[in-house]
């Protein structure tokens, strides 16, 4: 089986950047914080990226649009690669995560009733009293 010159073709941050979805800004943090591997560089320092690595970015920006954190996504990166994983341990950090985001919609919904209650107090008009700004003052 032969690779094509685009699996095994190195890419500039940019590059990577645009087939991965995530910003070169992003992929520069990333592996300033350790969630990435140090890229390789040319003579000239420029990182190269190839078709693996792009893969990883890939699962970081996916992890990232259903709300991981960082440190979570650290800890999914670590079990896709860990070939011996118990998928168990896959599900319960996303059982963890979903607890996470039912809490905060629950704060979220909590929110926008307690909004929608001042603005449907508040006049609207010239006056100056304005309930908002009351319940923001305490």
């Amino acid at each position: 089986m032969s690779c094509t010159a685009s699996e095994t073709r190195n890419l500039n941050i940019g590059e990577a950047a645009k087939a991965s979805g995530v910003t070169a800004k992003m992929i520069r943090h990333y592996e300033s914080i350790g969630l990435i591997g140090e890229a390789r560089r040319t003579d000239a320092g420029y990182r190269l990226y190839n078709q693996q690595d792009v893969q990883v970015l890939q699962f970081i920006h996916r992890a990232r649009a259903l709300g991981f954190s960082l440190e979570q996504i650290g800890d999914l990166l670590a079990l896709w690669q860990d070939k011996h994983r118990a998928s168990a341990d896959v599900r319960a950090l996303a059982h963890r995560h979903i607890e996470e985001l039912n809490q905060k919609i629950a704060e979220l919904e909590s929110m926008r009733r307690t909004l929608e209650r001042l603005a449907s107090s508040c006049h609207g008009d010239g006056r100056s009293e304005c309930p908002i700004l009351d319940d923001l003052a305490g």
